[in-house]
């Protein structure tokens, strides 16, 4: 199977992926009992389905017992400016890179069949493809693999392509040779930590999603505390503080897809603009985005923090216009808006 193996990794490097490694799926002892302390801490949130089939999302060979092998990737996106550049300006929003373009679990699902159907060609075997889609617990499988390691902001760090990656994986009846894990680099470093403008780091390696904007402006139902909301800055839709800070991005590979690039009209969209989305309008504007997940009202709700952020009395009719809006979280957010710019004197 090293024949095999060599094909498969060179394969992978030929669809457009950073790094191919393969672990096996019980290789992650540790995940269990991780998860188990961040859903009692309560950190999950509103993410109720992280409670869900925890058997699995705990154990990946539980997933599919039938797997001898996973195959992890990882695919750049890597941004080609400083995306924190954009914070500044305050009547613009800010859209985390990874969503300025197409949907990445389409492309990514993709090149995964593709590589999936080339093993099965050439060895036989089933495979399973699962990008970001399934409970499977991918950074612990990348650290296990040798993709990189889990940094203190949680996410997948690698001294080859820094921590601008998707990762998916190909999980397969076949024995592959595994690889080495990958072992902790951040030492010292405290950047991503000290960065986050929500304080969403308990400790390193631990994040309370509750706090992560992320998390507010995507998954999080409702209105945001008012505490909260005050530092979401102009981030309308994630937040890519803590990735852009790692030391690590020196080694950052550009992207391979075009189709990560940003799309003109998201790179820095005007808040008034955005403020003024109808749900057509809104499912227009985003066809084919990861963000037409999470619809027009908590969209516009994120906008209308932005705007109350923003200091900007040009956007005070922006805000008063939705008032009165049918969805009661987007009217909340629009009377907070109005109400942090005329206090602070900007009318």
């Amino acid at each position: 199977m090293d024949g095999l193996k060599e094909a498969l990794i060179g394969r992978a490097l030929e669809e457009g992926f950073v790094m191919a490694r393969i672990c096996r799926p019980d290789a992650v002892p540790e995940v269990p009992g991780r998860l188990r302390a961040f859903l009692e801490a309560g950190y999950h949130g509103q993410m109720g389905w992280m409670e869900r089939r925890v058997e699995w999302r705990g154990d990946p060979s539980a997933l599919w017992p039938e797997a001898r092998s996973v195959l992890m990737l990882a695919e750049s996106y890597t941004p080609d400016c400083d995306p924190m550049a954009r914070l500044a300006w305050r009547d613009r929003g800010v859209i985390s890179v990874y969503a300025q373009n197409r949907d990445y679990h389409d492309l990514v699902k993709k090149r995964l069949k593709r590589l999936g159907r080339w093993l099965i060609d050439q060895a036989g075997g089933e495979i399973k493809v699962f990008v970001d889609t399934a409970p499977v617990p991918e950074k612990a499988l990348g650290q296990a693999a040798g993709l990189g390691w889990q940094g203190k902001h949680t996410n997948l760090v690698s001294r080859d392509w820094g921590n601008w990656a998707f990762l998916g994986s190909v999980f397969t009846t076949l024995e592959l040779e595994p690889d080495a894990a990958e072992v902790d680099h951040c030492g010292s470093c405290r950047a991503c930590l000290d960065v986050c403008p929500t304080d969403a780091f308990p400790a390193p390696y631990r994040l309370d999603a509750r706090r992560c904007i992320s998390y507010l402006t995507i998954e999080h139902h409702g209105p945001v505390e008012e505490e909260l909301r005050a530092l979401m800055g102009n981030r309308i839709y994630g937040c890519d503080d803590c990735l852009a800070v790692c030391p690590w991005n020196k080694f950052a590979v550009e992207a391979s897809d075009m189709r990560y690039a940003a799309r003109q009209e998201l790179e820095a969209p005007r808040l008034a603009d955005l403020a003024q989305l109808d749900d057509a309008g809104f499912r227009a504007m985003f066809s084919g985005s990861p963000i037409k997940r999470i619809g027009r009202d908590r969209f516009v709700r994120n906008v209308l923090y932005a705007i109350g952020n923003s200091g900007d009395p040009a956007l005070v009719g922006a805000a008063q216009g939705l008032c009165n809006d049918p969805d009661a979280t987007v009217a909340d957010a629009a009377r907070w808006a109005v109400r942090r710019l005329t206090q602070t004197g900007a009318t």
